[in-house]
C-alpha cells in the first residue's frame, strides 16, 4: 500500500505508528496511516486484519501527580 521512499513500516511492525498518514480527520479522532492502520487519538489501533491494540498513551506528569 504503501508508494514513499523509503517505505514505511508494515502494520505488523514494533514501529507502524510511523507511516504517513494517507487520510487525517481530528475532528472525528482518526487517522489512516499508509500501512493501513486506523489509527486513534487515544493512541488505540485497528490492524488492516481487525486486530485491536488497545491505547498505550504514557502518561505526563500531570496526570501522574492528579492521579496520585
Amino acid at each position: 500500500m504503501c508508494q514513499h521512499q523509503p517505505a514505511c513500516p508494515t502494520a505488523f511492525s514494533a514501529d507502524r505508528e510511523a507511516a504517513k498518514p494517507v487520510a487525517h480527520h481530528p475532528e472525528q479522532g482518526w487517522s489512516l496511516l499508509c500501512n493501513g492502520v486506523l489509527l486513534f487519538e487515544d493512541t488505540g489501533e485497528l490492524l488492516p486484519d481487525g486486530q485491536i491494540i488497545a491505547p498505550h498513551r504514557s502518561l505526563t506528569a500531570e496526570q501522574v501527580a492528579t492521579a496520585a
